[in-house]
């Protein structure tokens, strides 16, 4: 997919460093939100990231620049199948990151890859997409919204 002076494309294990330094970013978001339960590191070793790119049920996509080749942004999700008792049989491609670089943002390559991940969905036949956003995390609450999303639950906490 191209847009914008942008391709996104899936994962390739040459991708795994940058990943891993934009993992970087997001964990430093969330620390600086929560930092009681976000410690300063990396949700994913090297291994980790080359061990998700190659499972099916959890494709990453990138945000490449036409221009210099740079991986700009990506999205991890994970694909999930609900069939219980008492809720209906369905197909959800879960958002578990998203992070565009702090120097690429405002251009579109959030929006690209958000739009890649329903486009995957539609075309395979999912029924929705989720995710979860921190408490604080305004910025990011208000890009998903502005994609479409709408509050599906919430989780409720009392520090003790």
């Amino acid at each position: 997919m191209e847009n914008n002076n942008l391709i996104i494309r899936k994962a390739e294990k040459k991708d795994i460093p940058r990943i891993g330094e934009l993992l970087g970013q997001v964990n430093r978001i969330h620390h600086d939100i929560r930092p009681d339960l976000f410690k300063i590191g990396r949700k994913y070793s090297e291994s980790d990231l080359e061990e998700i790119i190659n499972d099916p049920e959890r494709p990453v996509f990138c945000a490449i620049d036409a221009k210099s080749g740079a991986l700009v942004g990506y999205c991890m999700t994970e694909l999930t199948k609900t069939d219980d008792a008492i809720r209906t049989k369905m197909k959800t491609i879960y958002i578990d990151d998203l992070c565009v670089d702090e120097k690429c943002r405002g251009k579109h390559a959030g929006s690209a890859l958000y739009e890649a991940v329903a486009d995957f969905g539609r075309q395979n036949g999912f029924y929705n997409v989720t995710l979860h956003v921190w408490e604080g995390n305004d910025k990011a609450k208000a890009f998903y919204e502005a994609m479409g999303m709408k509050t599906m639950y919430t989780c409720l906490e009392e520090i003790l």
